[in-house]
């Protein structure tokens, strides 16, 4: 009985793969990853070099913790990522290592993000009850739209972890009325990536 249930178990997971490797989704990661992890080293390389030969970016982000409330940086990043992700997430959790408490600022920066993605969602709904506006939208962001609808939950795991657009994702997942509740589980990834990326950030800026 156990020997069929682990059986059983295998050729689950033997079909998964087949609709993943036929439906470009393993094809679609690799690409994806060669297309950001470029452009992140490059990113790092610049920074590295902007602070050590044009001016102190340290110096710089403390000016700007001192100048500015947590508040209004707070307020500016939530509105960033509940409209289309304006400003690269990167330049708040820079700034998150200057303030007085980093890990927790850097912790309302990842709930704020997960609740602006919530926001990307409903914004998607509510555009639902414009025809000539989904029409559009539709048309705009059709390639996110066919691959949240090929792969669901991981097409979100993925906008949210990688340099994608987050909240268009999010609000693809709106426009077709992904079940709410998965969205909100599958966006988690999206606090996940904050912690992980400030391994990375708070130790070269």
């Amino acid at each position: 009985m156990e020997e069929r249930r682990v059986s059983k178990k295998k050729t689950r997971l033997q079909l998964l793969h087949q609709y993943y490797r036929y439906t470009g989704f393993y094809r679609f990661i690799l690409l994806t990853v060669k297309r950001t992890v470029l452009p992140i080293l490059g990113l790092i390389l610049l920074v590295v070099l902007v602070n050590s030969f044009i001016f102190d970016l340290n110096l710089f982000l403390q000016q700007a913790t001192d100048t500015y409330s947590s508040f209004l940086v707070f307020t500016i990043f939530f509105i960033s990522e509940s409209f289309l992700g304006m400003i690269p997430p990167e330049i708040f959790i820079a700034w998150a290592d200057k303030t007085p408490q980093p890990w927790i600022s850097l912790t309302g920066l990842a709930v704020l993000a997960y609740m602006g993605g919530s926001v990307s969602f409903h914004i998607g709904r509510l555009i639902l009850s414009i025809p000539a506006v989904t029409r559009y939208v539709r048309f705009q962001i059709a390639r996110h739209i066919q691959n949240l609808r090929r792969w669901g939950g991981f097409m979100i795991v993925i906008s949210a972890f990688l340099p994608l657009p987050f909240s268009i994702a999010s609000m693809a997942a709106g426009l077709i009325e992904y079940d709410y509740r998965q969205y909100l589980f599958w966006a988690l990834a999206r606090i996940i990536r904050f912690y992980l990326y400030a391994l990375i950030v708070f130790n070269v800026v």
